[in-house]
C-alpha cells in the first residue's frame, strides 16, 4: 500500500525515470509502477486462507461467512465504480472534478466508518451512514461524462478497488466452498492461467457482449495474481509443517518458474499491464513468490519486523490509507496550495512523494488511535 501510494502520486511529478513508471498501454515494457497492483492481489490471495480459516475457529457459518464475502466485494466493487467514473467526468455536471472527488472520498468514508470503534455517539452512526448513502446516490445520479457530457455513470473498468473486489470475491468464494484445499485451489490458479492465455490469443473474443460485466473473472489475468497468493499460502502452510527450509524451496522455485515463463513467451504477446498479457501475469507472480519467501525469511526467521512497524497501518487500515489521497488532492487543487517545483521534479520529486506516501501511512495509524478507520 505504501508503494502503491508512491506510484499513485508519480502523475504530479516531473522528470520521473522510465523504468519507474507505468508502460504506455500495448507498450512491450514492464515498469516498477506496472508491479505494484499484482502483488497487492497477491497479499489479497495471501491473506484469504487466514482470514477464512479464523473465522471458522470462531464456528461462524459458512453462509456467514459468504454473506461476509459478497458485501465486502460489492462494497469493493462500489468505491471502485465511484473513483473511476470521477476521473472522467465532464464539467457538464455542476461540480469540478476535484469537488466530486472530495465529496466522494467523505461519502465513502460516512458509510464504510468503523462507527462503534469511534468517540462519535451511537445515535449518530446509523445518521451519518445514512446521509453518505444518500450523497452517494446524489453524485451517480449527477454524473455526466463523456466528451459531450451526455454520459451516464458505468463501470468503465471497474477501477483498483472494483477489480481488487472481483479478484477477491471468487477466490474467497472457491476457497470457501472446497474447504481450502490446496489441489482445488491449484487448479483454479491454473485455469485462471489458461483463460488469460486465451485472451491474449483473441479466442474469448466471440464471447457475448451482456456477459462483459463479468470480464474481470473470464479473462483471468486479475484474478490468477489472487490465486497465486492463496496457492502460496496453502503450500507454505502444508510443507511448513514438515521443513521450513523446503517449502522455502518451493516458493522460490514456483517464483523462478514464473518469471521465467513470462520471459520465454514474451515474443507472442509482449509484457504489457493494460491488456494483462500472459508474460505480464507471469513475471509479477514469479516477483510474487519470490517477494513473500524473502519478506518471510527477513521478518519470521531473521525476526527483523521493528524496521515495518512505522507502516503497519498501511496493512491493518489498508482502506483508510488508499482514500487518504483523494482528499489531499482535491484539498490541495481547490485552495492552490502547492509545492515549490524543485520538490516536483526528479529525484528530489521522487524523494518528496515517497515521504507524501510516509506521511499517508503514520497520519492513517493517528486516524486508528482515536477510533477512525474504513472496514468493509
Amino acid at each position: 500500500m505504501l508503494l502503491m501510494i508512491w506510484v499513485n502520486d508519480f502523475w504530479t511529478l516531473t522528470n520521473t525515470p522510465k523504468w519507474l513508471t507505468h508502460a504506455k498501454p500495448n507498450e512491450d515494457y514492464l515498469g516498477f509502477s506496472d508491479i505494484i497492483f499484482p502483488l497487492f492481489l497477491f497479499i489479497v490471495g495471501l491473506s484469504i486462507p487466514f482470514a477464512i480459516q479464523n473465522r471458522l475457529a470462531k464456528k461462524e457459518s459458512i453462509a456467514v461467512i459468504a454473506k461476509h464475502i459478497v458485501i465486502r466485494s460489492f462494497s469493493l466493487l462500489v468505491i471502485g465504480v465511484f473513483m473511476v467514473n470521477y476521473e472522467t467526468h465532464n464539467e457538464a455536471m455542476g461540480l469540478g472534478k476535484w469537488l466530486r472527488c472530495l465529496l466522494m472520498a467523505v461519502t465513502v468514508s460516512l458509510v464504510w466508518m468503523q462507527w462503534k470503534k469511534s468517540a462519535v455517539p451511537q445515535k449518530w452512526h446509523g445518521i451519518l451512514q445514512i446521509l453518505g448513502l444518500v450523497i452517494l446516490i446524489f453524485l451517480a445520479f449527477l454524473y455526466k461524462g463523456g466528451a459531450d457530457g451526455e454520459e451516464l455513470m458505468r463501470t468503465q473498468w471497474w477501477g483498483i478497488l472494483g477489480l481488487i473486489g472481483w479478484a477477491y470475491s471468487i477466490n474467497a468464494l472457491a476457497f470457501l466452498i472446497a474447504k481450502g484445499k490446496l489441489v482445488f485451489m491449484i487448479l483454479l490458479w491454473l485455469i485462471f492461467n489458461f483463460l488469460a492465455i486465451s485472451n491474449a490469443l483473441h479466442f474469448l473474443d466471440a464471447i457475448p457482449s451482456a456477459v462483459h460485466y463479468f470480464s474481470a473473472w473470464y479473462t483471468g489475468t486479475i484474478p490468477a495474481f489472487t490465486s497465486a497468493g492463496v496457492v502460496a499460502s496453502l503450500l507454505f502452510q502444508k510443507i511448513s509443517k514438515e521443513n521450513i527450509s523446503r517449502a522455502m524451496l518451493a516458493l522460490t522455485a514456483l517464483g523462478v518458474v514464473n518469471i521465467a515463463a513470462g520471459l520465454l513467451t514474451r515474443p507472442i504477446w509482449g509484457i504489457s499491464k493494460v491488456p494483462g498479457t500472459p508474460s505480464w501475469l507471469m513475471i509479477c507472480t514469479g516477483i510474487g513468490f519470490l517477494s513473500f519467501v524473502f519478506l518471510y525469511y527477513v521478518v519470521d526467521i531473521k525476526k527483523q519486523s521493528s524496521w515495518a512497524k512505522i507502516i503497519f497501518p498501511a496493512g491493518t487500515a489498508t482502506l483508510t490509507c488508499y482514500l487518504i489521497p483523494y482528499f489531499t488532492y482535491p484539498i490541495r487543487s481547490l485552495t492552490g496550495i502547492s509545492l515549490p517545483d524543485f520538490l516536483n521534479n526528479g529525484t528530489t520529486g521522487l524523494l518528496s512523494s515517497f515521504c507524501f506516501a510516509l506521511l499517508v501511512v503514520i497520519f492513517t495509524g493517528w486516524l486508528q488511535k482515536k477510533g477512525f478507520s474504513l472496514k468493509l
